[in-house]
């Protein structure tokens, strides 16, 4: 998963010199952040309808959209996936894979969170996938 992340990041990274009348991915960066961002909230909101529905299939292409204006995002922000992959890290060193951070003030959060005790994983089940969708 990270190398496909890895390449749409070098991907975009070389399409934002393009014309933007032939790339949507230099148009998205002539267009700036605030256009970056619209994009991806509109994604995020797509991915969460159709998970709400149980349009799978929908939920898979609207994802991968999703990832794409993140990559832009963090393309236009100098954040790179190895970035993310470290903060990820991180994260799992001091939680579990699985589990979010509490905000701390000094990062404009609310300050400590409690945290439940680490418990073995719940693994979800597996849905069959929808045909049609």
């Amino acid at each position: 998963m990270s190398d496909s992340l890895e390449r749409l990041y070098r991907a975009v990274i070389a399409a934002r010199t393009l014309d933007p009348a032939a790339s949507r991915t230099a148009k998205l960066f002539q267009r700036g952040p605030e256009k970056m961002a619209k994009k991806l909230a509109e994604e995020a909101i797509e991915v969460v309808i159709d998970a709400v529905g149980g349009r799978q299939d929908a939920v898979i292409r609207e994802s991968a959209d999703l990832l794409y204006n993140l990559t832009v995002l963090w393309a236009q922000a100098g954040i790179s996936p190895q970035d993310i992959w470290d903060e990820m890290d991180r994260r799992e060193q001091a939680q579990g894979i699985a589990e979010k951070l509490p905000k701390s003030k000094a990062a404009g959060g609310r300050g400590p969170v409690p945290v439940a005790p680490r418990h073995k994983a719940i693994v979800a089940p597996v849905l069959p996938r929808r045909v049609g969708g």
